[in-house]
C-alpha cells in the first residue's frame, strides 16, 4: 500500500521530534547555540563522555539540526541554522504553557533565584548607546570568543568575586549567559548584589539576542 504523501512527511518531522526527546541533547543544542564547537569541548560542557556525547550529535546531525565539518584532526558541530533556535524557544514557550512541572520550576526555582523583571533587548541597547550600563558575559571564555554582545566584559562566573574590582563603577551591571535557563547569570547577579552593585540579568541568553538580528561581536581569528 502506498504511504500518503502527508503521512510520508509527517514521518520527517517525527525524525525531528525525536531528536528532541532527549534532555541532553536539548542540552547539546544549547551549547552549540554559544557558537561551533569539537566534540571534546561539548562533552565536557555537558558533562558527557566523548563517545555518549558523539552519539547524541550524530542523531542531532541526521535530523538535520546540527552540522560539522573537519578541521585538521576534529570534527566540529554547529547549529543549521537559527530556525533551531526559533524551534527551541518554540518548545519552551508551549511547554511553560501546558505542562505544570514546567511551570512550578519557573516560579519555585527561577523566580525564587531573582523575582525582579530581567532587561528586555530593547531596552538594553538603548542603555548601552547612552554608556548607561556595562554588559557582563558569565560564560566560558571560548564561548564568548565566538560571539559576544558589544562592548560586553567576560568573566565567567567562577571568577566574579575575586574580579568584582574589574568593572567599571557605572550604575548599573547587566549579566547575561546561555539562554533563559542558564543559572550562571542568576548566580553572577546574586554575588554582585550582595557586594553593593546594581544588576539585572539581560532577558533569554546570547543566543536569542543573536537570533533577533542585534549586533554580535566576535573574537575568533
Amino acid at each position: 500500500m502506498n504511504i500518503p504523501p502527508k503521512i510520508s512527511m509527517f514521518e520527517q518531522f517525527a525524525i525531528v521530534a525525536k531528536a528532541l526527546s532527549s534532555s541532553q541533547r536539548l542540552n547539546l543544542l544549547e551549547l552549540l547555540a554559544q557558537g561551533e564547537r569539537d566534540v571534546e569541548g561539548l562533552a565536557k560542557a555537558a558533562d558527557l563522555s566523548i563517545a555518549n556525547a558523539s552519539q547524541h550529535l550524530q542523531v542531532l546531525r541526521r535530523s538535520g539540526l546540527v552540522v560539522s565539518r573537519k578541521r585538521g584532526p576534529y570534527v566540529l558541530y554547529r547549529l543549521s541554522d537559527d530556525d533551531v533556535l526559533k524551534l527551541l524557544a518554540a518548545l519552551r514557550h508551549t511547554a511553560e504553557r501546558h505542562l505544570a512541572e514546567v511551570d512550578r520550576l519557573v516560579r519555585s526555582y527561577f523566580r525564587e533565584k531573582d523575582g525582579l523583571k530581567p532587561i528586555s533587548h530593547n531596552d538594553l541597547m538603548l542603555r548601552m548607546k547612552e554608556g548607561l550600563v556595562t554588559v557582563l558575559d558569565v560564560r566560558s571564555p571560548d564561548e564568548y570568543a565566538a560571539g559576544h554582545l558589544p562592548g560586553s566584559i567576560n568573566i565567567p562566573l567562577k571568577n566574579l568575586k575575586r574580579k568584582l574590582g574589574d568593572l567599571p563603577k557605572n550604575p548599573e551591571i547587566i549579566a547575561y549567559c546561555r539562554g533563559p535557563y542558564c543559572v550562571l547569570a542568576y548566580e553572577a547577579i546574586a554575588v554582585l548584589r550582595a557586594n553593593g552593585r546594581k544588576a539585572r540579568r539581560m532577558e533569554d541568553g546570547f543566543p536569542e539576542w543573536r537570533a533577533a538580528g542585534l549586533p554580535v561581536e566576535t573574537a575568533c581569528k
